[in-house]
């Protein structure tokens, strides 16, 4: 099994959780970083120093032949020439072959097919195809802010709670105080960060409680200041009003969703295309197409022939310091063009995303549940989504689709 998705979604602690419910002793081996095939292998015995690969080294530790096995980050390992690490695993995670496994210092086959391995990886595209092939995807999603304090109120608060030496009677987190600190404090697709926030409450309320010794100490959402300073996240909110030439788009990022707003302004010139806020070479090749579609369709628009020849025109994405890229955002270039071009005010309550082709067809797009998510949260009433990405929809739960009109 792979259990793949963004940090601090709970993925080793998910393996963790497998071994209790199968009472199997649980082994741990992180492969971030690992570039040596003698790691998984084993040295031959002629070395000086040599000893067993990883695998047999926590199977003996274990002392069971069919321990759960993590193996942590296998999207972070590295070759170089002493060897590739991921095709020594190759033979490791096929059930066909693993019956056999061949250990040099051992120097005799080992039987792996007992052992349950399970491996966690934040990105498939850095995994080599035939390793991909021998193993069961499963997907960790980011969690809603629903999911979040939920998580924070039954498990996080009562951990750092005890982790911090206080005991429950002595410190009170309201609900709301919870709710702020995920929304206004973290941005993430785990919850590694809200329990570090939460911590950072915990410390101050025991020295608080040691310098004073006052009765249970609250923490509701006027005094959260206090012990957490100024707040750090801020959602960009839809616009009040609908203009022309600003379009609200989707993004993908590492850490959950998140809203783009693209701006587009015509100004006299030579026919040229101006692009700004650090596009990638992909976004780039996005707006190129989005503007010949544009061009190829204003003839229904009434708009000159010579327009072209006799404008500019500018396409911007603010936050101009923050990198941008991916195919995601030609459908919200096209229109904020055409918007720019005919003169005609876009809704401000609508985000869209999709990749477009030169003859205007939308194709399908991945992360839907984490752009859903960042619509949500910046108030968007109204969202267009390709209509391949319809299962994709079909998916997702009720709770995150409330209150969003999803147009195919």
């Amino acid at each position: 099994i792979c259990l793949y998705g963004p940090p601090g979604v709970g993925k080793t602690s998910l393996g963790r959780s497998i071994a209790e419910a199968l009472r199997r002793k649980y082994v741990r081996v992180s492969l971030g970083g690992l570039h040596d095939e003698a790691e998984i292998r084993g040295h031959r015995r002629t070395y000086i120093g040599a000893m067993c690969g990883r695998i047999i080294q926590n199977i003996q530790k274990a002392g069971t032949s069919n321990p759960v096995f993590i193996l942590d980050e296998i999207d972070k390992i590295t070759n170089d020439f002493k060897g590739d690490p991921a095709s020594a695993l190759l033979e490791v995670l096929d059930p066909e072959q693993n019956n056999a496994f061949h250990d040099n210092y051992l120097d005799i086959d080992y039987d792996l097919s007992k052992v349950m391995f399970i491996a966690t990886a934040n990105n498939l595209n850095t995994i080599s195809q035939p390793l991909l092939d021998r193993m069961e995807l499963i997907e960790v999603n980011s969690y809603t802010e629903n999911e979040k304090f939920h998580i924070a109120k039954d498990y996080l608060v009562g951990k750092q709670i005890e982790r911090n030496g206080l005991t429950p009677q002595q410190i009170v987190f309201s609900d709301k105080c919870l709710e702020k600190i995920i929304h206004n404090y973290t941005r993430e697709a785990g919850v590694r960060n809200l329990e570090r926030r939460i911590g950072d409450v915990c410390r101050k309320a025991a020295r608080k409680y040691l310098e004073k010794k006052q009765g249970p100490i609250r923490v509701n959402e006027g005094n959260l200041e206090k012990y957490l300073g100024k707040e750090r996240v801020s959602f960009e909110d839809a616009n009040e009003e609908d203009e022309v030439g600003i379009v609200r788009g989707l993004a993908w990022t590492s850490v959950g969703g998140d809203t783009l707003q693209i701006e587009v302004n015509v100004m006299p010139g030579k026919g040229n295309l101006l692009m700004t806020g650090q596009m990638g070479d992909v976004m780039k090749e996005s707006a190129q197409i989005a503007l010949t579609y544009v061009r190829s369709i204003c003839p229904d628009y009434q708009v000159a022939d010579d327009y072209f020849e006799k404008h500019d025109l500018h396409l911007h994405i603010p936050e101009g310091a923050v990198p941008k890229d991916g195919p995601s955002a030609g459908i919200t270039m096209a229109t904020a063009m055409l918007s720019a071009v005919i003169g005609r005010k876009v809704l401000a309550k609508v985000a869209m995303t999709g990749e477009i082709t030169l003859r205007g067809r939308v194709l399908p797009i991945g992360g839907l549940k984490e752009k859903i998510l960042a619509a949500k949260m910046a108030h968007m009433k109204k969202v267009l989504v390709p209509d391949k990405n319809r299962p994709d929809i079909g998916e997702l739960s009720k709770e995150i689709l409330d209150g969003l009109e999803i147009v195919y």
